[in-house]
């Protein structure tokens, strides 16, 4: 909820599992959030980044590091890394 001034005034704000984009719960210890630097073509940082959550329930089913492989190749920071066979 955002107040007149356009500040975000809620004490919670839930977050989606990159994975499978279900909600992550106030009480899901087990999640992690993992921020992804962008750099330029020297290798520099370039001050902005990507986020990914994954939820307890893919690390519990220990998934979260085939999930990131997935996730990071179709954002464009991996190549060759992850494909999916039928």
């Amino acid at each position: 909820m955002e107040n007149d001034q356009g500040v975000i005034v809620d004490l919670y704000i839930p977050r989606k599992c990159s994975a499978t984009n279900r909600l992550i719960g106030s009480k899901d210890h087990a999640a992690i959030q993992l921020n992804v630097a962008n750099v330029d073509s020297t290798g520099v940082m370039t001050g902005t980044y990507q986020t990914y959550a994954i939820s307890g329930a893919v690390r519990a089913r220990a998934e979260s590091d085939d999930s990131i492989n997935r996730i990071a190749s179709q954002s464009g920071y991996l190549k060759n890394v992850w494909s999916y066979q039928k």
